[in-house]
Parts: structure tokens; C-alpha cells; sequence
């Protein structure tokens, strides 16, 4: 995606000062906040980072032959809701001066480990040229967990000073969960996060999500270490004739296949229309170059609308309906070719020759 040194080298910054910082965080046992360069380095982690690449890489459809969604589509929504949730707690709990109320103390809390756990499920889901963007993980992880490590000690220095024993039972609830040993309060805050997770499922349910879309969102797509979606791809073949690649796969008694041809690399069903369309692409490329590159430019714009709905495509009574609805155009690019070429048999023939 043309990612560029200066952005690489502004990534792996951030997440090097983020592991730095933690390092300083687990061993200096200081909640000092004036370290220099510390917002730059979250910003540039946290919120730049992930934005260039949700901006990138999370394109508007599922697509075989493009820049496919990294999210389904259908379900996104509850993983940028999440992801902003969890973004605005951890830069809440760095500008506060004084502790939240004991629920929403819980609460941005559940959020800044459910924001943990996602940066770890999308660096595995990440793959292929992606692979760049894995630069920004350790700058959320580590970012995120000093930051629940300085709360943990906020927490427990506020809870020194402060008779919460009268309290109402479920801010004493609340107090005494934040007030638990760190390797027993991770664990619990991470339990606590599943009703929390149920319960913004609920919310976003009114704005079309489901109750499992979190998951959907990483299954229901293409191409990723997650994505249970990839069997829809095994057939499409990006590039070439699109609607008479179509239509030459339907029923065989309609489109009358003739041979068998190959095309970047791929075996594919050839029919007379095929071959012929593709044979007056090549005249025109040769004689009118600059007509043919205004002409595929336009008609790799119906190639994204087949991708994007290769499912429907696929049937063969829809390939069958193509196939009559192109036989008007192949007869006419048949008659440019017996007018403009000597030998246009021959052209035809040699279009997708797998012995080539």
C-alpha cells in the first residue's frame, strides 16, 4: 500500500519507546507522567496507527480480487465500537486526576483489557501484506497493560486513605475487586469482561449487529489467519473477460463449452464467446491502444461488481442468462474481426492456449 520508511520507522518508535515504557512502569514502580516523547508515542500507537490501518486494509466489501475487508463487513461495527470504548479509557485514566466512581472505575478498566485481548486476536488475524502494520501491536499491548498496571497502584494508594467499608454493597463490591491482588484481579476483570461484551452486544443489536459479531467479524472474511470464508474464493479467477468468463460456466448444453484454457496460471472453461471477445480485445489493444486502455479501464469496473458478488455469479442459471444477454456482443465482435483481420480464426484459436 506504499507504506513508506518514515511511517514504518514511526511505528516501530512507538513501539519501542510503549515496551521501554513498560519495562520502566513494571520496575520503577513510579506513576510519573512527564517522561518526554510518552504522547507522542500513544498517539502515534494508539490511535494513528490503527487508523491508517483500518483506512487501508479493512476495504468496504469482502473481495477475492482486491483489498478485502480485514472486519465482515455486517459486523465491524461492535469491533470499532469496542475499539474506540477501549481507546477512550485508557487516555480517560491518563488525564485523570482523582479515581471514577467505583462502577465506572470497573468499567474502564474491563474495557482496557478487552482492548488487551483484541490487539492480540488482531495481530493473529493479520497476514500477507499486513504484515507491516504488525509493527503497531506492541505499542497497544504495552501502552495498555502499564497503563493497568499505574491504575492498579492509583487504586491502591486512593484505597489507603479511604474508609469504604460503609459504603454501599456494590461500590464495596466494585472497591474490593480493584483492591485485589494484580495476578488475581487480571484474571477476574478478564471474566467481568464477558457480560460487559454482552451487554454492548445488546445495545448495538438496535443498530443491526448480532450477539456474536465479535466473532463474526473475524470469521466472516477472507484471506486472514481467522477467516472461515476462503473456500468462497477458490474458484474465482481475478482479471480477463468478466461477464463472459461468467457465462462461459454455465449449464454446458446452453454455453457450449469448447476446450479447456489457461490464463494467469489458472485452468479455465472456454466457450466461443469467450474466445472470441477475448480475441477482439486483443485487435483493439493492437490497433487502437489508447481506445483499448479507456475501454478496460471501464470495464474493470463491472470486474468489481462481479467479485463483489462472485456468490451470485457462481450459479449456472445466472452464467446461462449472461450468456444469452452477451451472444448480441459476440456476434458483433465476431464481425469486427472477419472485417479488420486476415486470419481472425486463427486469433481466435490462439486465446487462452494452455500450451502457451
Amino acid at each position: 500500500m506504499g507504506i513508506t520508511w518514515g511511517v514504518i520507522l514511526l511505528f516501530a518508535f512507538s513501539g519501542i519507546y510503549a515496551v521501554i515504557n513498560l519495562l520502566y512502569v513494571i520496575f520503577s514502580k513510579s506513576n510519573d507522567k512527564k517522561r518526554p516523547f510518552i504522547w507522542v508515542a500513544e498517539i502515534t500507537g494508539i490511535i494513528i496507527a490503527p487508523s491508517l490501518f483500518l483506512f487501508f486494509f479493512d476495504g468496504p466489501t469482502n473481495d477475492c480480487c482486491g483489498i478485502t475487508a480485514f472486519f465482515s463487513p455486517g459486523h465491524r461495527l461492535t469491533i470499532y465500537v469496542i475499539l474506540l470504548l477501549s481507546v477512550i479509557s485508557y487516555f480517560y485514566s491518563t488525564i485523570r486526576t482523582n479515581l471514577a466512581p467505583p462502577l465506572l472505575e470497573v468499567l474502564v478498566n474491563c474495557f482496557l483489557i478487552i482492548g488487551l485481548v483484541l490487539s492480540i486476536f488482531i495481530a493473529i488475524h493479520i497476514q500477507n501484506d499486513e504484515i507491516f502494520w504488525m509493527l503497531g501491536i506492541p505499542a497497544v499491548f504495552s501502552f495498555f497493560l502499564s497503563r493497568l498496571i499505574k491504575n492498579h497502584r492509583q487504586i491502591i494508594d486512593a484505597l489507603t486513605e479511604m474508609d469504604w467499608s460503609k459504603m454501599h454493597p456494590i461500590n464495596q463490591a466494585c472497591f474490593s475487586l480493584l483492591n485485589t491482588n494484580i495476578f488475581l484481579k487480571f484474571p477476574l476483570l478478564m471474566i467481568l469482561a464477558l457480560p460487559v461484551l454482552v451487554v454492548l452486544s445488546l445495545l448495538l443489536y438496535v443498530f443491526g449487529q448480532r450477539p456474536d459479531s465479535v466473532i463474526r467479524a473475524f470469521t466472516e472474511t477472507y484471506n486472514n489467519r481467522f477467516s472461515q470464508w476462503d473456500y468462497q474464493c477458490e474458484n474465482v479467477q481475478c482479471g480477463g473477460h468478466y461477464l463472459c468468463s461468467v457465462a462461459s460456466n454455465g449449464h454446458k448444453r446452453v454455453v457450449r463449452p469448447v476446450r479447456i484454457g489457461k490464463r494467469n496460471g489458472h485452468y479455465i472453461v472456454c466457450n466461443r464467446q469467450l474466445l472470441v471477445s477475448n480475441a477482439f480485445e486483443e485487435l483493439i489493444q493492437e490497433k487502437y491502444p489508447a481506445l483499448h486502455r479507456v475501454i478496460r479501464k471501464q470495464y474493470d469496473k463491472v470486474g468489481d461488481m462481479v467479485h463483489r458478488n462472485y456468490n451470485v455469479y457462481s450459479k449456472k442459471w445466472v452464467s446461462d442468462i449472461v450468456y444469452v444477454i452477451m451472444k448480441p456482443a459476440e456476434w458483433a465482435f465476431l464481425l469486427a474481426l472477419y472485417f479488420a483481420d486476415r486470419k481472425p480464426e486463427q486469433r481466435i484459436a490462439r486465446q487462452y492456449a494452455p500450451w502457451d
